[in-house]
């Protein structure tokens, strides 16, 4: 079957499914050339001079964590973890924003459907249906999910999830339980999610990460992970990466020299690690050929660039300008980047873990060696410094602690995800690091510098090759954090912040003192749940 006749066999059984009888135009899995003809009639959308589609979102330039909701109801209410996360929605709230959604879309002349999948692995996957009237959100998701095949696209039937975004059209925020214009809503009974009163593409990403967060272990006994992972070309050894956004999950997995499975999220199931993305959604802000070539170099026909600044004569991209916000982004398909591996899955374990933190207090060093017990306590901790621009009103680095290095995105309680890492990581014998990536010597109030990136590659080589493993360590007072006293093509004045701190070590005692309360008043969450030996594999004074 040809694809057009299944578009147009698709597009009648969809406008009576859904009674969008009055769209003049429905396109369905539309190819990448006739987006951008729709795409480049929106407002202050154009080309850019190596082909992609430039793209703005409104004023809501980042996720909108204070309007995400949950519907409470009967099949999933004593499975989700409820609280400032996942904030209860009643069902009749949810009707009428939805029904509100749908009369908006109704109202469009082109609706933009997006038949696709979540997950690699065939044995785990679902299938999305993504249904907008933006043409630069149907291509963004496009390439976010896993494209089908023309067999499977003619057989896709019905969706197990549906999201309806109608972001351009404001919530009432006289419904009972809006405390704003926007709403991003999910449903595990109806198994659908909302958008209203937000432009920004990352809604319709992250809300199904939440849906998978959920789905995967309740339904399978496989853990969801907000991680980026790649595979070792020689050894076929899998690393894990866990971080919020800013912290290198992206750029630090696309390596050269390693096959890329994902760059943000994941599954660990009994049958080895599979991504649950079609692509990437790297951050621009500061992007050069130099420092992040793989990633530069995606960024062409087919790619989504989201709120970036371009001279307005020759459609050249400025990345180190953040005019319109410092959360840059560009969505592309992972077959854009060279060492990508495609299925997106591996049949390996992972042999190490990386936490990954932003530390704007320059406390914690480049890397330090992890005990299982630390794992756990970082894990559950999730602590980084909140980058500029990946959530409304954040303009600098904020400190922050995140559980499970995923916390807006987390469905269940993060204990469920922590245990489920803990015992995986037993089973299957993995090491475990801590890499920051933020500042060292000094803190960012002090107008310290973040750790060269170049080293932190160093470093992850060091990991790779087993060499680290060897290194002569040192124990960091207080954190109780083994640090390696050389790591090959690192100065060793980098790796112990305590012994090299910028302003004295009288200075740097106080910035520990402050981290570490902060460690320990987030920890009180959950002590309750942890044993004595995670407890003590935190700050002590």
């Amino acid at each position: 079957m040809s694809p057009t006749k299944v578009y147009q066999s698709a597009e009648e059984n969809i406008r009576a499914e859904l009674g969008l009888n009055d769209v003049l135009k429905i396109r369905r899995n539309a190819p990448v050339a006739i987006l951008y003809e729709d795409a480049l009639r929106e407002k202050k959308t154009v080309i850019s001079s190596t082909g992609a589609l430039i793209a703005y979102s409104g004023a809501k330039t980042g996720r909108s964590p204070k309007d995400k909701r949950i519907v409470d109801e009967e099949t999933s209410r004593n499975q989700v973890w409820w609280g400032p996360v996942n904030k209860k929605v009643t069902e009749k709230t949810w009707e009428i924003n939805r029904e509100r959604a749908v009369d908006y879309l109704r109202t469009r002349e082109r609706l933009y459907i997006v038949d696709a999948f979540a997950g690699w692995d065939p044995r785990y996957r679902i299938k999305i249906r993504i249904i907008c009237c933006r043409a630069y959100h149907a291509l963004f998701m496009t390439n976010m999910l896993i494209r089908p095949t023309e067999k499977e696209l003619a057989e896709f039937g019905e969706p197990d999830f549906t999201v309806w975004n109608a972001g351009q059209f404001p919530a009432n925020h006289h419904t009972d339980g809006m405390s704003s214009k926007t709403t991003i809503e999910i449903n595990f009974k109806a198994m659908e999610m909302v958008i209203l009163g937000t432009e920004y593409a990352g809604e319709m990403k992250k809300g199904i990460f939440t849906v998978m967060f959920y789905l995967m272990p309740i339904n399978h006994g496989v853990l969801t992970l907000h991680s980026s992972a790649n595979q070792g070309v020689v050894n076929d050894d899998v690393t894990l990466f866990f971080g919020l956004s800013g912290t290198g999950k992206t750029t630090l997995s696309a390596d050269k020299n390693r096959k890329l499975i994902g760059d943000d999220e994941h599954c660990w199931s009994e049958h080895g690690v599979f991504n649950i993305e079609g692509g990437c959604y790297a951050k621009c802000i500061g992007l050069s050929a130099e420092k992040e070539p793989e990633i530069f170099n995606a960024i062409k026909y087919g790619s989504v660039l989201e709120n970036v600044v371009y001279d307005e004569e020759t459609r050249v991209v400025d990345y180190d300008k953040s005019t319109v916000t410092e959360n840059t982004r560009c969505a592309y398909p992972i077959e854009y980047i060279p060492s990508a591996k495609i299925p997106c899955m591996s049949d390996k374990h992972p042999s190490n873990i990386i936490l990954l933190t932003c530390d704007a207090s320059g406390v914690l060093p480049p890397v330090s060696k992890l005990t299982p017990y630390q794992v756990m306590y970082h894990f559950i901790s999730g602590y980084t410094s909140k980058m500029a621009g990946t959530e409304q009103g954040i303009t600098e680095p904020e400190a922050t602690f995140s559980s499970c290095f995923g916390q807006p995105f987390l469905a269940l309680h993060p204990m469920k995800y922590a245990t489920m890492l803990a015992d995986k990581m037993a089973h299957h014998n993995a090491n475990a690091w801590l890499i920051n990536t933020g500042w060292t010597g000094s803190s960012y109030v002090s107008g310290g510098k973040r750790c060269p990136l170049k080293y932190t590659r160093a470093i992850l080589d060091a990991i790779h090759d087993g060499s680290l493993s060897g290194e002569e360590y040192e124990t960091l007072p207080v954190f109780g954090l083994r640090i390696p006293k050389a790591v090959r093509g690192v100065p060793s004045e980098l790796l112990n912040p305590a012994k090299n701190w910028i302003e004295g070590e009288a200075q740097y005692n106080k910035q520990v003192k402050s981290l570490a309360t902060k460690f320990m008043e987030n920890f009180k969450t959950y002590q309750d749940e942890a044993t004595a030996e995670v407890l003590a594999a935190g700050p002590q004074f």
